[in-house]
């Protein structure tokens, strides 16, 4: 078996493990909405975080055996795996829309990775490590501050909290390479102690901000915002410090680009598709009131066939009269009427 096979094979196990932790957390979303970051007494949760690590591990090994141009485009299957399996599994089955949204999603992905060109291993110094830290932090807490003010919105906060956690992965995939580039020129281990400290508090950050992002706007619209944020970010990043580039010079740029609009495009109709949906109770499904209890929904007559409803018949009741005052005069032995 080839090395380009067993890469192959890996990243394909790899998007599997991904979408089953990505539907799990969904699932723990929706049964503890009490707990959005850390439900640590959910077994659930933890089977979960062990199959995104099981992907990270596959994932990570992918790339040793194939090129980036490969492993990292078929990571983007994550979001094309995880609709079916929440259909077999779980029963959540996603609309047209949403399917158009993540397939156009994951080929804009794809084809967007597929024009990077990957230079010579390079590594971040200090200065650019530091940088690069300090803008991720700033970034993720104006994302999730943005989506705490419009709480109200939950497809927009999910949206936003799903960006956070794909820019907390992305930036930890790029610390993950400045690590490997170092070890291999057999750099000490002390002085990777920092960007190894930088790792777990962005994957970390990462899983606990997703995590939040599941609750109350389903599967697709922050699986795909988390699938397609974390290669972006990554890939931007090896452009503007790793020197990487896209192919065919000027061409492979616009077609880039065009591949990007493919994939925001897609995460658009994914958002969109889940707003439509929102608020809409499924066909006989209760609605609650102030008092009672809850009571079916009535279904709507056509606006051509409206007909006014007979009301029972209510028995008549004796109209009162006014109001009369009458008057009594007592005497030792009797009482008198006076007058009224």
């Amino acid at each position: 078996m080839s090395a380009l096979t067993v890469a192959v094979l890996l990243s394909l196990v790899s998007a599997v493990a991904y979408a089953g932790g990505a539907i799990l957390q969904e699932r723990v979303a929706v049964t503890t909405p009490e707990r959005r970051y850390a439900p640590l007494r959910r077994g659930m949760w933890w089977v979960a975080i062990a199959l995104n690590s099981l992907g990270a591990l596959l994932h990570v090994v992918a790339l040793a055996y194939g090129p980036l141009s490969v492993v990292q485009p078929l990571g983007a299957l994550t979001i094309v795996f995880a609709l079916p399996m929440a259909a077999l599994f779980v029963r959540r089955k996603a609309g047209a829309t949403a399917w158009r949204g993540a397939i156009m999603a994951t080929v804009g992905l794809a084809g967007l990775l597929s024009l990077t060109q990957a230079a010579d291993a390079q590594s971040l110094d200090d200065a650019e490590r530091v940088m690069v830290a300090l803008a991720t932090g700033g970034a993720v807490l104006a994302l999730m501050v943005l989506a705490h003010a419009v709480h109200r919105h939950p497809v927009v906060r999910s949206v936003l909290l799903a960006g956070a956690a794909g820019v907390a992965f992305g930036i930890a995939s790029v610390f993950t390479k400045t690590v490997a580039v170092d070890w291999s020129e057999h750099e000490p281990l002390t002085q990777q102690l920092p960007s190894l400290g930088v790792i777990a508090v962005l994957a970390g950050a990462g899983v606990l901000i997703s995590q939040a992002s599941y609750r109350g706007a389903g599967l697709a619209a922050p699986l795909s915002t988390v699938t397609v944020v974390n290669p972006v970010v990554a890939a931007a990043v090896g452009l503007t410090l790793f020197g990487e580039s896209f192919r065919y010079g000027t061409a492979g740029m616009a077609v880039a680009l065009g591949f990007g609009v493919v994939a925001a495009g897609g995460l658009i109709l994914l958002t969109t598709e889940r707003i439509a949906t929102e608020g809409q109770p499924a066909p006989g499904a209760s609605v609650p009131v102030a008092k009672g209890g809850p009571v079916p929904a009535e279904p709507v007559a056509d606006a051509g066939d409206v007909r006014a409803h007979e009301l029972p018949a209510v028995p008549a009741q004796p109209t009162p009269g006014p109001h009369r005052r009458v008057l009594f005069r007592h005497t030792r032995h009797h009482r008198e009427r006076i007058g009224s």
